[in-house]
C-alpha cells in the first residue's frame, strides 16, 4: 500500500519560513519524481516545485528562489523549503509522486495546511 503523508505545515506570519516533509513507502522512492502542488480555496491546484529521482529541479516561477525542494533518499522523504511567504501562498499543499515506464503510476498525499498570516 502507497502512503504519502505530508507534515510541516501550520500558521506562518508573512516574511516567515517553513520546512514541508512527505515520507513516502509502499513505492521504490528514489526513481519517482516527487513533486509539490498547492491548492488555494476556489483555485486550481497549481504544481509548485519537484525533483526527479536524478535531483534535477524545477519551480514555478513564483517561487523561484525563495523555495528549495530536496528529497532524502535513505529517509523517503521528500522536503520543501519556504522562504519569505506571502499570504497568498495560504493554501494545502501537496505531495505526489510519478512514475512513467510502460504505463504511468502515480500518488498523492492527504495534503497539510499552510496558513500566511499576521
Amino acid at each position: 500500500q502507497v502512503q504519502l503523508v505530508e507534515s510541516g505545515g501550520g500558521l506562518v506570519q508573512p516574511g516567515g519560513s517553513l520546512r514541508l516533509s512527505c515520507a513516502a513507502s509502499g513505492i521504490i522512492f528514489s526513481i519517482y519524481t516527487m513533486e509539490w502542488y498547492r491548492q488555494a480555496p476556489g483555485k486550481q491546484r497549481e504544481l509548485v516545485a519537484g525533483i526527479t529521482g536524478g535531483s534535477m529541479t524545477n519551480y514555478a516561477d513564483s517561487v523561484k528562489g525563495r523555495f528549495t525542494v530536496s528529497r532524502d533518499n535513505a529517509k523517503n522523504t521528500v522536503y520543501l523549503q519556504m522562504n519569505s511567504l506571502k499570504p497568498e501562498e495560504s493554501a494545502v499543499y501537496y505531495c505526489y509522486a510519478r512514475l512513467l515506464t510502460t504505463q504511468q503510476y502515480s500518488y498523492w498525499g492527504q495534503g497539510t495546511q499552510v496558513t500566511v498570516s499576521s
